[in-house]
Protein backbone atom coordinates (compact mmCIF):
# COMPACT_ATOMS: atom_id res chain seq x y z
CA UNK A 1 0.00 0.00 0.00
CA UNK A 2 1.18 3.53 -0.74
CA UNK A 3 0.52 6.28 1.78
CA UNK A 4 0.23 10.05 1.38
CA UNK A 5 0.25 12.22 4.50
CA UNK A 6 -1.10 15.76 4.42
CA UNK A 7 -2.58 18.49 6.59
CA UNK A 8 0.48 19.80 8.37
CA UNK A 9 1.18 23.47 8.85
CA UNK A 10 2.02 26.26 11.26
CA UNK A 11 -0.28 26.83 14.22
CA UNK A 12 -0.11 28.70 17.50
CA UNK A 13 0.06 26.85 20.80
CA UNK A 14 -3.40 25.79 21.86
CA UNK A 15 -4.57 25.49 18.27
CA UNK A 16 -5.67 22.49 16.25
CA UNK A 17 -4.75 20.67 13.07
CA UNK A 18 -6.11 17.60 11.32
CA UNK A 19 -3.72 15.34 9.48
CA UNK A 20 -4.83 12.89 6.82
CA UNK A 21 -3.18 9.71 5.59
CA UNK A 22 -4.59 8.59 2.26
CA UNK A 23 -3.85 5.08 1.02
CA UNK A 24 -3.89 3.54 -2.40
CA UNK A 25 -5.41 0.14 -3.11
CA UNK A 26 -8.67 -1.57 -2.27
CA UNK A 27 -7.50 -3.54 0.79
CA UNK A 28 -6.98 -0.67 3.21
CA UNK A 29 -9.24 -2.38 5.71
CA UNK A 30 -6.57 -5.05 6.20
CA UNK A 31 -3.99 -2.60 7.54
CA UNK A 32 -3.37 -1.25 11.01
CA UNK A 33 -2.23 2.36 10.68
CA UNK A 34 -0.06 4.41 13.00
CA UNK A 35 1.33 7.91 13.23
CA UNK A 36 4.89 8.55 14.27
CA UNK A 37 6.72 11.85 14.54
CA UNK A 38 10.28 13.06 14.43
CA UNK A 39 11.36 16.33 15.98
CA UNK A 40 14.57 18.08 14.87
CA UNK A 41 17.62 16.31 16.25
CA UNK A 42 15.58 13.48 17.77
CA UNK A 43 14.63 9.97 16.85
CA UNK A 44 11.25 8.98 15.48
CA UNK A 45 8.66 8.37 18.18
CA UNK A 46 5.32 6.63 18.28
CA UNK A 47 2.20 8.81 18.51
CA UNK A 48 -0.88 6.63 18.02
CA UNK A 49 -2.12 3.49 16.25
CA UNK A 50 -5.54 2.30 15.09
CA UNK A 51 -6.52 -1.27 14.30
CA UNK A 52 -7.68 -2.32 10.85
CA UNK A 53 -11.37 -1.92 11.67
CA UNK A 54 -10.91 1.28 13.67
CA UNK A 55 -12.22 -0.38 16.83
CA UNK A 56 -8.96 -0.38 18.78
CA UNK A 57 -6.57 2.50 19.40
CA UNK A 58 -3.47 3.11 21.49
CA UNK A 59 -1.99 6.53 22.25
CA UNK A 60 1.36 7.68 23.53
CA UNK A 61 1.00 9.28 26.95
CA UNK A 62 2.28 12.58 25.59
CA UNK A 63 -0.76 13.00 23.29
CA UNK A 64 -3.49 11.16 25.18
CA UNK A 65 -6.54 13.34 25.66
CA UNK A 66 -5.41 15.84 23.01
CA UNK A 67 -5.11 13.77 19.82
CA UNK A 68 -7.75 11.53 18.27
CA UNK A 69 -7.21 9.00 15.52
CA UNK A 70 -10.00 7.78 13.28
CA UNK A 71 -10.33 6.03 9.96
CA UNK A 72 -12.74 5.76 7.07
CA UNK A 73 -12.04 2.54 5.21
CA UNK A 74 -14.51 3.49 2.47
CA UNK A 75 -12.33 6.50 1.71
CA UNK A 76 -9.03 4.69 2.38
CA UNK A 77 -8.07 7.44 4.82
CA UNK A 78 -6.90 7.73 8.41
CA UNK A 79 -7.23 11.02 10.25
CA UNK A 80 -5.34 12.49 13.19
CA UNK A 81 -7.18 15.30 14.93
CA UNK A 82 -4.70 17.25 17.04
CA UNK A 83 -6.08 19.68 19.62
CA UNK A 84 -4.44 21.78 22.33
CA UNK A 85 -1.18 21.70 20.42
CA UNK A 86 2.05 22.47 22.25
CA UNK A 87 5.42 23.64 20.93
CA UNK A 88 6.81 20.21 21.81
CA UNK A 89 4.44 18.67 19.25
CA UNK A 90 6.53 20.30 16.52
CA UNK A 91 7.82 17.52 14.28
CA UNK A 92 7.49 15.82 10.94
CA UNK A 93 4.55 13.45 11.22
CA UNK A 94 4.59 10.14 9.35
CA UNK A 95 1.81 7.65 8.83
CA UNK A 96 2.66 3.97 8.54
CA UNK A 97 0.67 0.84 7.69
CA UNK A 98 0.97 -2.79 8.71
CA UNK A 99 -0.83 -5.57 6.85
CA UNK A 100 -2.71 -7.81 9.27
CA UNK A 101 -5.58 -10.28 9.44
CA UNK A 102 -6.31 -9.49 13.07
CA UNK A 103 -8.04 -6.53 14.68
CA UNK A 104 -6.03 -7.27 17.82
CA UNK A 105 -2.79 -6.60 15.94
CA UNK A 106 -1.99 -2.89 16.31
CA UNK A 107 1.59 -2.47 17.49
CA UNK A 108 3.46 0.67 18.47
CA UNK A 109 6.96 -0.30 17.32
CA UNK A 110 8.00 1.34 14.05
CA UNK A 111 9.82 -1.83 13.00
CA UNK A 112 6.43 -3.57 12.73
CA UNK A 113 5.24 -1.26 9.94
CA UNK A 114 6.24 -1.95 6.36
CA UNK A 115 4.67 0.96 4.48
CA UNK A 116 5.40 4.60 5.20
CA UNK A 117 4.17 7.94 3.91
CA UNK A 118 6.46 10.84 3.09
CA UNK A 119 5.75 12.92 6.21
CA UNK A 120 4.06 16.25 6.82
CA UNK A 121 5.54 19.09 8.87
CA UNK A 122 3.71 20.35 11.95
CA UNK A 123 5.06 23.48 13.59
CA UNK A 124 3.57 24.86 16.80
CA UNK A 125 4.66 28.34 17.80
CA UNK A 126 4.65 29.52 21.40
Amino acid sequence: VQLQASGGGLVQAGGSLRLSCAASGRTFGTYAVAWFRQAPGKGREFVVVVSKSGTNTYYADSVKGRFTISRDNEKNTVYLQMNSLKPEDTAVYYCAARFTYFDSDYPSNEADFGSWGQGTQVTVSS
